[in-house]
């Protein structure tokens, strides 16, 4: 990574990076790497932890907003250990960061391998009533069922092939059409189109993506299975608990699908969920903390350069 050398590097909360990366971190420091593993409360105790450092690498988990960046005047460097879409739906505030003159990094598809497999397994169990729940009257297969992605990212890329492995037939919605997943037999349908054409709809969106609203969900109807596995909610919260609340409708979520509303809506005994991050292996803490080097390597070049 050149001859780059940080004062203090400062791992806000717990991030999954390995052994191996903390290590070269550590030789990438002045003074020994400081690295917390809970989550901090509120904006001044993230400030406080941050204190001196010109280099953090900082989780999903922990929202670095501008007032927090006003206040840490040595910062160089932050190291977001989760995915960078777009601006909008990042936990950190790159515009202002950037306005500052801090680089922001993050990472791109490092657990979509865990969700897809996740899917999967709560729908086979779903379906065939092996756990406590059983959708239909008799068991059923995936094979011909209609499962809707919204969200034609990685992530949901890979679900739809995992789902076509069993037979099943796979449709899509996304801002923008994706020839090469259509050429892969995925086919596109407006939203509504596909809400009222598919069994199963599986959301793959950014964090703070809403998409269904109370008309969405009447297109969708009942005995349906709705599934989230993004960061938070993907539609109005009061009309996916109208929804819910009709009998015959099932939904599966990753706990981090809840937001902040995980105690309202766990309640909910056809809500299916699991208090792991579906996605959060121990291959894709080793993916993440590769790209996570990657980055901060690409860094240190530019830097070199200048």
């Amino acid at each position: 990574m050149g001859n780059i050398k940080f004062k203090q590097i400062v791992i806000i909360d717990y991030t999954g990076l390995q052994q191996f990366a903390l290590e070269k971190l550590q030789s990438l420091s002045e003074k020994s790497i400081i690295a917390y593993n809970d989550i901090p409360k509120d904006d001044a105790e993230i400030i406080n932890r941050i204190q001196h450092a010109d280099c953090v690498f900082v989780s999903w988990n922990t929202r670095i907003n501008a007032s927090v960046l006003s206040h840490c005047h040595q910062l160089k460097y932050i190291g977001m250990c989760c995915s960078l879409i777009d601006f909008d739906s990042a936990n950190v505030d790159v515009s202002y960061a950037i306005e500052k003159g801090i680089t922001v990094k993050g990472v791109r598809d490092y657990g979509d391998e865990g969700v897809g497999e996740f899917i999967i397994a709560e729908l086979i169990q779903l379906l065939k009533g092996l756990g406590e729940h059983q959708w239909r009257e008799d068991p059923v297969e995936l094979t011909n069922k209609k499962i809707g992605i919204i969200g034609m990212g990685t992530t949901g890329r890979l679900t739809a092939h995992r789902l076509q492995a069993f037979g099943a037939k796979t449709y899509y919605y996304s801002r923008n059409r994706k020839p090469d997943a259509e050429n892969e037999g995925i086919e596109y349908l407006p939203l509504n189109d596909l809400l009222e054409h598919c069994d199963i709809i599986s959301f793959h969106l950014p964090r703070g993506t809403k998409v269904l609203n109370a008309e969405h969900f009447k297109t969708f109807g009942n005995n349906k299975i709705l599934i989230n596995t993004s960061l938070g909610l993907c539609f109005e919260k009061e009309d996916f608990k109208n929804w819910i609340e009709t009998s015959g409708n099932y939904a599966i979520f990753d706990v981090v699908a809840f937001g902040e509303h995980k105690a309202e809506l766990s309640q909910y005994s056809n809500l299916l969920y699991s208090n792991a991050t579906s996605g959060w292996t121990k291959e894709a803490k080793e993916r993440l903390s590769y790209k996570v080097l990657e980055n901060l390597s690409e860094y240190a070049k530019n830097e070199a350069q200048e």
